[in-house]
């Protein structure tokens, strides 16, 4: 039972980190939109890279987050081998995320976005 809420743990924690914040998004049809404090719409056209499959990469952080919490569960004892595990969990989170990042990088495809914000006076 322990060992099965240390593993929940740490599967929260890492999806946690995963987390994405939400803006304010503006569209073209904001484009020159004036507000209060001077600020106003811009959009340009950008270049990016479009891959299909998992763009928010879960698959790669989960696997990353296993194998680091397993590599991370073979140091040390105690209180210090759950310290570890949970590191290695976070931190091999972060790898796979980035590494999957990569990949679908090299393999996406190129198009293009208009891309809306807020800016300066």
């Amino acid at each position: 039972m322990n060992t099965f809420r240390t593993w929940t743990g740490i599967a929260v924690l890492s999806l946690a980190s995963v987390g994405t914040v939400y803006a304010q998004s503006y569209g073209p049809q904001d484009e020159g939109r004036r507000f209060n404090d001077g600020t106003r719409v811009v959009c340009e056209d950008v270049e990016v890279q479009r891959s299909g499959s998992d763009p928010n990469r879960v698959g790669g952080t989960a696997a990353g987050a296993v194998i680091g919490g397993l590599i991370g569960n073979q140091v040390g004892s105690g209180s210090g081998r759950k310290l570890a595990t949970v590191g290695g969990a976070v931190a091999g989170g972060a790898i796979g995320r980035n590494v999957q990042g990569n990949r679908q990088e090299a393999r996406g495809d190129r198009v293009v976005e208009q891309r809306c914000y807020r800016t300066g006076r």
